[in-house]
């Protein structure tokens, strides 16, 4: 099985942790085709980061997706994750999405701990969207950026643990891990936790999986087509009328 996995933050350096994360994960299952997004921020933290990476995400898709049996959107926010599902001639797994739902199998009622403090609003709308608003016990976040943590993560190790006993005391049966620059942190923290730690990178590696298998079922159609201006070539001719 071979899985896009799509970066839409610009950072090659992300790229390369959640990659080598996933293929740990995967131990072979499939193999997964890293892609980075040519334009956008270089790690997401705001609605216009994410509005434009949602774009970036199916650039990436119209000019990799031939050949593969599965999308893995590899970014905790889901950016166009369902604008992805409407034109993907394969299936999408999302990080956020995923995380959700594992969570929700194993608790009750969960929180997400993360990086930056606009995460917070930000992700209560996306798990609304996604339906398990009611399930969500809270949303914890520390002061840096997944970016900062990327190139620094020893020093968010006692921050994010703590952030986790605080999401635990509120109620929730399991915590998320949230972002692609948090990979292999969970089971660092999860000692100090009372409660079960989910690594959203993992989560999405295994719906990533689990999907690629189904797309075996037959090709999708995609339901999408219209008439565009300044698009790349390749995310032009997906969308274009048939």
């Amino acid at each position: 099985m071979r899985i896009l996995l799509i970066n839409p933050n610009t950072s090659e350096s992300v790229t390369d942790l959640v990659t080598g994360h996933v293929r740990r994960i995967a131990a072979g299952e499939a193999e997964f085709v890293p892609v980075t997004a040519r334009f956008g921020a270089a790690y997401i933290a705001s609605r216009a980061a994410l509005a434009i990476a949602a774009h970036g995400a199916l650039d990436c898709l119209a000019e990799h997706v031939a050949g593969c049996d599965a999308v893995y959107l590899a970014c905790f926010g889901d950016p166009g994750l369902a604008a992805l599902r409407e034109v993907s001639p394969v299936p999408v797994a999302g990080m956020v999405e995923a995380s959700c739902r594992e969570a929700s199998s194993r608790a009750a009622r969960f929180s997400i701990v993360t990086g930056g403090a606009r995460w917070e609003p930000l992700l209560r709308e996306i798990v609304a969207g996604l339906g398990f608003g009611d399930r969500l016990a809270s949303v914890r976040t520390i002061a840096p950026t997944g970016g900062e943590i990327a190139r620094d993560p020893a020093a968010a190790l006692d921050a994010l643990a703590g952030a986790c006993r605080d999401a635990a005391s509120d109620g929730a049966g399991a915590v998320i891990l949230g972002g692609a620059a948090l990979a292999g942190l969970a089971e660092r923290i999860q000692p100090s936790v009372p409660v079960p730690v989910i690594c959203s990178v993992e989560a999405g590696t295994r719906a990533a999986i689990a999907a690629a298998a189904s797309s075996r079922d037959g090709a999708r159609d995609p339901d999408a087509g219209f008439d565009s201006v300044g698009l790349g070539p390749a995310l032009a001719r997906l969308l274009a009328p048939r």
